[in-house]
Parts: C-alpha cells; structure tokens; sequence
C-alpha cells in the first residue's frame, strides 16, 4: 500500500549559518527510494531561500550567489540556557514557525515523518520542530536522522521527542520502519554496497534548484583525528564515474542546473577510476557546468596534469584541507599532506590559471592544545605559497580519536551537552588560544584581498 510520506529539512538554530551549497541529500536520496517504492513524498524546506512567504514576511529575499550560495532567513531568537552567557546574537535560520505550521496543516492523512539533523548542536531548533509536528499531526510517527541521531543517539532518545532514531545510512532502516510499523514489504531494496543501485535524490521536490549537490563516493581511505567520516560510512564505497556523468547530465538538461557541489570525502582519491573519466564523459556530452568543492580536495593528486584538468572542466571553488603546517599536528592528525604537497598543488594550480583567490585552504583552529602562535604560523605558510587561508573551527566530534582528548581539555561539559559541540564557542580554547586570539586572526583575514 502507498503511503504518505512527509520529509522535513527543518531551521537552524545557531550563532551563524550560511548555505555553502547546503542541501539535506540524504534526506532526498531517501525520498527517491521511497518514490521506487510506491509511496507519495512530499516536503517542507524550513531552509528555502527562495520561499515566497517567508520573503513576504522578511520584505526581502536573502543575498544569493550566482554560483548557487548564499544567506539564509533569519530572525534573533532567545538563546538556550547553556549558551545563555555567550555573548553572541543567536538566530533562528530559515522558516518561521507560524509558516511552518500552516504548511504542516497541508498535508493531512500524512503517514509518516522523516526530519534530518546535521550538526549536533542545532538540536534545539530541530526538537522545537518535533514537537511542532506533534501538535499539528497527532499519532503520526517521526523518524529522526542525520549526523546528531548517530553521534549523540542516547541524547536525542531521551530528548528529542521523536518516536524512531535512525543511526547510519538510512535506506534499510526506513523501509523496515515502514514494513514493522504499517505491514508494508518493500518492493524494491537496494543493494547498500552498491551506491548506484539507489534512484537519484528527489530533488525535484525543492522550490528552486540552483545547484545540485553530487556524491562520487561514500566514507574515506584516510583516519583523520578529528573527522567522523568513518563513523558513519565502513569502508569505502564508490560510484561508476560515467553513472556519476550520466546524473550530472540529466540534471542539467532536464532542470538547466549548472552549478553542481561534491559532497566526497575523497574526491581526488584514485583519479584515474573516477574523476578523470567522468570528466572526460562530462566533456564529450558538450555540458557546460561549474564545480565546487566545499568539503576539500586532497593535495597530493593535484598534479600540473590534474591542475588542468580542473581548470578547463569548470571547477571554480578549490578547498583543500590542509589543517596545519605544523609538522607535529600533522602527523597526529592524520599525516595526509605535507607542506612541500601544497607549495607544489599552489604552483599547480596557478600555472593551470586559478588565481589565490581561488584557492581556499581550510586550517584548523581550536584543536585541544593549539596555541595561537600555530594558527598563526599556518596562516603565514598558506600566504607564502600564494594561497588564501581559510579558518575552520573544531568542533568536538564524539567518537572520533580526538575526542577524548577534546573532553579532558574543554572548559565545557562537551560529553553531556552537544550544544557546547558548537564551532563558535572555540570547545577547547585554552589560555594561550582564547577566543580574543581567534577573532584578531580572523579580522586579520577578513581584510586581506586577494587577487
């Protein structure tokens, strides 16, 4: 029997929030699965930056780029007690509750709830909307999913109000949620070792598709301390590149998508099996599109050869994460790149045509015991090499190798609280480190121009 199935990608709550070409893939992988299945999908995008109503209520639509970024809706909002000291306007991000309701009262007869959750601690955005569908849909069932369901499940068990907490990859558990709770047996499960064996995400569900956001592969070959991707994903899956080229065309002349965003890992990881045919295949098929890399791309594959490849496929926003120049938090991080990878990745990429403004490097500030000189020193070496430093703040991550490590050095109850798992906070400032430290780094780099 069909059913009704209601997908939520709900608000942020937070001190900050912007849409790095941020959508709830997985939440709409699911919703294609389903689709194969025979049930009615339907969703509410609490993150539409292009909603009328929510326009209507702001006066005007959030700053978009062209590429397919941008802000969000947003509205200042009371703090969560465990936050209340820091001195910081805190928002809720994306739809607001009144609109949110009446669209709830839209779908009536509405089976079953699915809501994903992303970082661990926008929980408290996340479980005001729980409770919201609870009130507007009595007795109708809510899975949640995501990042905070798999790092922090006995939290959101006791507290998120949800009935099902879904922990890992999604597509088997929701179909047997759907089979235990309604007597319904799939007619179609995919082979979960086979990433090509899933339909396509649903993306036609959004209002507006400015830009997809594309997977290559699932998990990492590398460990790093700091990085949860092992956790959610055992080993390393990878898609068939001309399948992946086969997507990225049918999104395109079907919906005239030109900005696409991978979400891997490891993107560049064995070049040779994935993105050197699926651009090669992307070429022959006369597309013209433009690729981004918010997540990074590893160093050590960025050859003179790759570096033109890139630039003349379209790829216009290069991330790498280096992390550190510092050899010793290099190697205790992971050791997947080395200073001499990225002088000769810059000089690469440089003769290829990018310019430094192209080429973001993300180092890591915040790490337990980081002294600012570190950061600073880092900051100094990606200049050098002609790229633009780009700070990204630790946020503790349960489970991985660093977090006992982050517990023991944090002034927060991080173990018991994910809200204190918020980048903003700086978890594992220290008195060489402090908070004042960062912001002067990151004014510092603010008013840098880069050409």
């Amino acid at each position: 029997m069909a059913r009704q199935i209601l997908l939520i990608n709900p608000w942020i709550t937070d001190f900050a929030a912007y849409d790095f070409w941020l959508k709830p893939l997985g939440l709409l992988y699911l919703g294609g699965l389903l689709r194969a299945n025979g049930h009615k999908v339907y969703f509410i995008d609490c993150l539409d930056p292009f909603d009328p109503e929510m326009a209507a209520k702001a006066g005007k639509p959030p700053r978009r780029h062209p590429f397919g970024h941008g802000r969000f809706f947003r509205r200042e909002i009371e703090k969560p007690e465990a936050l209340a000291a820091f001195p910081r306007t805190y928002c809720r991000y994306g739809m607001d509750p009144d609109i949110f309701r009446a669209r709830l009262a839209r779908h009536a007869g509405t089976d079953l709830v699915l809501i994903t959750l992303m970082m661990t601690y926008w929980y408290s955005g996340v479980f005001e909307a729980i409770r919201i569908v609870k009130e507007e849909m009595p007795g109708v069932p809510v899975a949640l999913g995501g990042k905070y369901a798999s790092l922090c499940p006995e939290h959101a068990h006791i507290h998120s109000g949800a009935d099902y907490i879904v922990q890992g990859r999604g597509e088997k558990a929701v179909l047997k949620m759907i089979a235990d709770r309604f007597g319904d047996r799939p007619g179609f499960v995919p082979d979960e070792h086979d990433l090509d064996a899933l339909p396509w995400p649903a993306f036609d569900l959004l209002s507006h598709l400015d830009q997809v956001p594309i997977i290559t592969s699932l998990g990492c070959p590398y460990r790093c301390s700091y990085c949860s991707s092992h956790l959610f994903y055992k080993g390393y899956l990878r898609r068939d590149p001309l399948r992946v080229a086969d997507e990225i065309e049918y999104w395109q002349r079907r919906f005239g998508v030109t900005d696409f965003s991978f979400y891997d890992d490891a993107l560049l990881v064995d070049p040779q099996g994935m993105i050197v045919p699926l651009l090669a295949e992307v070429k022959k098929s006369g597309l013209a599109c433009r690729f981004h890399c918010p997540n990074g791309l590893h160093l050590r594959e960025i050859t003179p050869d790759m570096s033109r490849l890139l630039f003349s496929s379209g790829f216009k926003t290069i991330r790498f994460g280096f992390e550190t120049a510092d050899f010793h938090l290099q190697k205790e991080t992971g050791g997947k790149v080395a200073n001499d990878e990225l002088k000769k990745a810059v000089v690469s990429l440089k003769n290829a045509g990018y310019r430094t403004a192209d080429i973001g490097v993300y180092l890591l500030c915040g790490i337990p015991g980081q002294k600012t000189a570190d950061v600073s020193m880092s900051i100094d070496f990606v200049l050098n090499c002609g790229a633009k430093p780009v700070l990204a703040e630790y946020s503790p991550i349960p489970g991985t190798k660093m977090w006992p490590e982050a517990v023991a050095a944090s002034p927060f109850d991080i173990a018991r609280e994910p809200l204190y798992h918020n980048n903003t906070l700086l978890s594992c400032r220290n008195e060489d480190f402090t908070y004042e430290a960062y912001s002067r780094l990151k004014a510092q780099l603010k008013s840098m121009r880069y050409a």
